[in-house]
C-alpha cells in the first residue's frame, strides 16, 4: 500500500502510538504533518522521519484549543497539500480513583482526549466533505466499550469518541459521502503513557496485560486508513473485552473490581520525576516504546485474521464443504 503523495495528519505524533504510526506512514513515502505540544520532541521526530525520506511538517499544537487545531489544518494544506488522512491520537490521562481527581484535572483530560478528537475531526471534515474524499481514523480502545477503575477520565473520553464517530458516520452516509471515518479499538500497549501520565497511585503504572508493542497499533491504523471498515479491533483481549461487555457486563464488573487495581500497577514504587504531562508536556524524546519491552507482543494473530477476513472466511467455508463431502462419502 504505497502512501507516496498522500498527506497524513497525526495528532500526538511524537510519542507512543502516534510516533510508531508516523514511522509506518513514512516508510511508504507519505507527506506527514505532526501535531503535538512539545517543540523539542516535534523536532526530534521530524529529523527521524526526514532521515527515512519523508516530507514532514511539525506544528506545535495543543489539540484542546479548536482555533489552534484549525490553524494547524490550514498550515498543513498550505505546506503539504490537501489532507487525505487525519489520525486523532493525542491523549492525556490521570491514574486515580474518581473522587481523588480534581475538576480541573478531569476537565483537562477530557478536553485533550475527547474534545481534541472533536476538533481534529471537525477540521478534517470541513476540508474533506466538500471534496468528497478522505479518511478520518480515531485511535480508540477496548475501553470505549468497557471502562476500568482508576482511569475514569480516559474511559469516559473513549466512550465519547465512539459516540461521536457513530453520529458522524451516519451523517456521512445520509449525505452519500465518500468520506470515510473509522475507529481502531486497541488493547494495552507499551508506550511512554505509563511513564509520564499524571498519577496519584503509589506504584508505577502499567498497561493491562496482554501488552502489545505500539507498532502493532500503527499497523492497524495504517491499514484502517486504507480500507473502509467501520471498526478495526486489535488484539484478542480487545475482542474478549468487547464481547464480555456485550454478553455479561455484570461479570466484567466483578472481575475488574477484583483485578484491575493490581493489573494497572507494577511492584515498583513510583518514580515521580518527569511523571506529569497533564497540563504541560514532559521534556525529552521518549520515542514510541515504554518500559515494558520484555513483556510486549510484537504481533497480533487476531489483527492478521482481521485484515484477511474475506479470504479466511472463504478458506473456512471450503474446509467445511470438504469435510461434509468426506462424511457423506463415508456414510
Amino acid at each position: 500500500m504505497a502512501d507516496s503523495g498522500t498527506t497524513v495528519v497525526i495528532t500526538g505524533g511524537t510519542a507512543g502510538i502516534g510516533r510508531a504510526t508516523a514511522r509506518r506512514f513514512a516508510r511508504d513515502g507519505a507527506r506527514i504533518a505532526l501535531l503535538a505540544r512539545d517543540s523539542d520532541r516535534l523536532e526530534a521526530t521530524r529529523k527521524e522521519l526526514d532521515e527515512m525520506g519523508a516530507t514532514v511538517l511539525a506544528l506545535p499544537t495543543d489539540v484542546a484549543d479548536p482555533d489552534r487545531v484549525e490553524a494547524a489544518a490550514q498550515a498543513v494544506e498550505e505546506g503539504l497539500g490537501e489532507i487525505d488522512i487525519w489520525i486523532n491520537d493525542a491523549m492525556v490521562t490521570i491514574y486515580a480513583e474518581f473522587l481523588d481527581i480534581d475538576p480541573e484535572e478531569f476537565r483537562r483530560a477530557t478536553e485533550v482526549t475527547y474534545l481534541g478528537t472533536v476538533w481534529g475531526t471537525r477540521a478534517a471534515l470541513q476540508r474533506m466533505v466538500p471534496r468528497d474524499r478522505g479518511t478520518v481514523v480515531q485511535v480508540g480502545s477496548a475501553m470505549a466499550y468497557r471502562s476500568i477503575p482508576l482511569q475514569s477520565p480516559y474511559c469516559g473520553a473513549k466512550h465519547a469518541i465512539k459516540g461521536l464517530t457513530e453520529s458522524v458516520l451516519t451523517e456521512l452516509k445520509h449525505r452519500g459521502s465518500n468520506v470515510h471515518i473509522t475507529m481502531v479499538q486497541l488493547p494495552g500497549l507499551n508506550t511512554p503513557q505509563f511513564t509520564w501520565g499524571r498519577t496519584k497511585l503509589d506504584k508505577q503504572t502499567m498497561p493491562v496485560p496482554p501488552i502489545y508493542q505500539p507498532e502493532v497499533a500503527a499497523d492497524a491504523i495504517h491499514w484502517a486508513a486504507h480500507h473502509r471498515r467501520r471498526q478495526v479491533y486489535v488484539g484478542v483481549s480487545t475482542v474478549y473485552t468487547i464481547l464480555g461487555e456485550r454478553f455479561a457486563p455484570w461479570l466484567a464488573d466483578l472481575y475488574l473490581a477484583r483485578t484491575a487495581y493490581s493489573g494497572q500497577q507494577t511492584d515498583h514504587p513510583l518514580d515521580p520525576e518527569g511523571h506529569d504531562n497533564l497540563f504541560e508536556p514532559e521534556s525529552g524524546d521518549r520515542g514510541a516504546h515504554g518500559p515494558f519491552d520484555d513483556r510486549a507482543h510484537a504481533h497480533s494473530p487476531q489483527l492478521w485474521l482481521t485484515k484477511r477476513r474475506g479470504p479466511v472466511a472463504v478458506a473456512a467455508a471450503a474446509v467445511s464443504v470438504a469435510a461434509i463431502g468426506v462424511l457423506l462419502r463415508r456414510s
